[in-house]
């Protein structure tokens, strides 16, 4: 059974950094996707970053080259450094994988950046 435990998230003024975390049970190199997604107060869930085939990582425009993702296998995690934060990145940040053709949302995490 796949489960996805989050932490990290939490306030911060603008320019600041947080780093979320995802442990993924059984095992992150039984994923054949990983990534975050974040949802804005009144929108839609966007992609965030995303390991996709052959390793490569994948960013949303808005958070290119301030934001990092990075998986450490030893410790089945999924991080999401986060730097020079804007207020506009307050959401509920999600961690997602996909296993065999069905996807999984971990419970959210909020992150709330204050000007």
């Amino acid at each position: 059974q796949v489960q996805l435990v989050e932490s990290g998230g939490g306030q911060v003024q603008a320019g600041g950094s947080l780093r979320l975390s995802c442990v993924v049970s059984p095992s992150l190199v039984s994923m054949s996707s990983t990534g975050w997604y974040r949802r804005p107060p009144g929108k839609q869930r966007d992609l965030v970053a995303a390991f996709v085939d052959g390793g490569s990582t994948n960013y949303a425009d808005s958070v290119k080259g301030r934001f990092t993702i990075s998986s450490a296998v030893a410790t089945n995690t999924l991080s999401l450094q986060m730097d020079t934060l804007k207020p506009e990145d307050t959401s509920v940040y999600f961690c997602v994988v996909n296993q065999a053709g069905t996807t999984y949302w971990g419970q959210g995490t909020q992150v709330t950046v204050s000007s």
